[in-house]
């Protein structure tokens, strides 16, 4: 399957598949950013997903689209933690056996999230390029099947449901933006929207810290940076040079990215919980972030924000 062989009718299939394992989730106003912006500003709360973020979109569907035979051999896949917890969660409604592998960079509250879900845990390495070299290890060697985070198109579709969502609860959007890592979320997204209604603007934020997506596009093709630590943990680790999908639907639907520091990661994590009520994890905070920093514009268009989850370290998120 190529990207060009991908389009709505997927992702509305991946909808049916995931219903009753994920939700729908609410798309409240902005008070804040909306008299910031002066237009219709809102956010799409994430967090309320099962997991507490987006993520189980895409392991649903890639774990419900399998055969028996596949789940029978078991999964493994490589994840910063949202998305090891979301095949955890799926694995666990199936009777899956579950192996996640991470590298030390992953916080101990997403490594003990994981663990309570009954997922076998394995620590390699000090990035997530190392700890993928253990889960095609064991691809190679258990016959394990892998659910990669975002380069897979039963993932990318499934993640691609919350565009769907979006324009149903908001006809008039003009604008959305995404938490941006290997684009699993932004891609799936963008192909959604863009199918429906090809005006609207689908915009990438990361971490300057890593941010592996942007420097690729940059150059042109799939490349490695260093990976850092950041408090946008979730969106750190490669694409992978071999990226099949997610590097291909950036360069053909997102229109803008952008970068932000971790000093502007902890103002727009403070702006969700101090003028939205909202606890998300530093992931989640960027696009508010480049509003904040005056980086991103809202240009008075009416614009979603995916606030991609909340699973942030409660003593982390205090001190901040």
């Amino acid at each position: 399957m190529s990207l060009e062989n991908l389009g709505l009718p997927d992702i509305y299939q991946a909808r049916e598949r995931i219903r009753g394992t994920a939700i729908h989730t609410q798309l409240v106003p902005s008070p804040s950013l909306s008299e910031l912006a002066g237009a219709d500003i809102r956010l799409k709360l994430e967090m309320q997903q099962p997991i507490g973020a987006f993520k189980i979109r895409g392991a649903a569907n890639k774990l419900a689209s399998m055969s028996e035979a596949e789940r029978a051999r078991g999964v493994v896949t490589v994840s910063t933690g949202n998305h090891g917890r979301a095949v955890a969660y799926a694995a666990k409604m199936h009777g899956v056996r579950a192996v996640i592998c991470m590298s030390t960079l992953v916080p101990e509250n997403k490594k003990q999230a994981i663990a309570r879900l009954g997922a076998e845990i394995k620590i390699h390495g000090k990035t997530q390029d190392e700890a993928e070299i253990l889960a095609n290890e064991l691809v190679r060697d258990e016959g394990l099947i892998m659910v990669h985070p975002f380069d897979d198109p039963f993932v990318m579709c499934g993640q691609g449901t919350i565009g769907l969502e979006l324009i149903e609860d908001m006809p008039e959007i003009e604008q959305v933006v995404v938490p941006l890592s290997g684009a699993g979320l932004l891609g799936g997204i963008s192909m959604a929207l863009k199918a429906i209604k090809p005006s609207i603007r689908t915009i990438g934020v990361s971490m300057e810290r890593g941010a592996v997506m942007i420097e690729s596009l940059e150059a042109g093709k799939p490349i490695e940076v260093e990976e850092l630590p950041t408090l946008a943990d979730s969106l750190g680790g490669g694409i992978g040079l071999d990226n099949e999908y997610t590097f291909k639907a950036v360069q053909k639907y997102v229109d803008e990215t952008y970068r932000v520091s971790e000093e502007e990661i902890e103002a727009g994590l403070r702006h969700l919980y101090f003028e939205e009520r909202v606890v998300a994890e530093g992931g989640s905070s960027v696009g508010i972030a480049a509003v904040l920093a005056k980086k991103l514009d809202l240009k008075n268009k009416a614009t979603a924000f995916i606030i991609s989850g909340n699973n942030i370290d409660m003593q982390k998120h205090a001190s901040i």
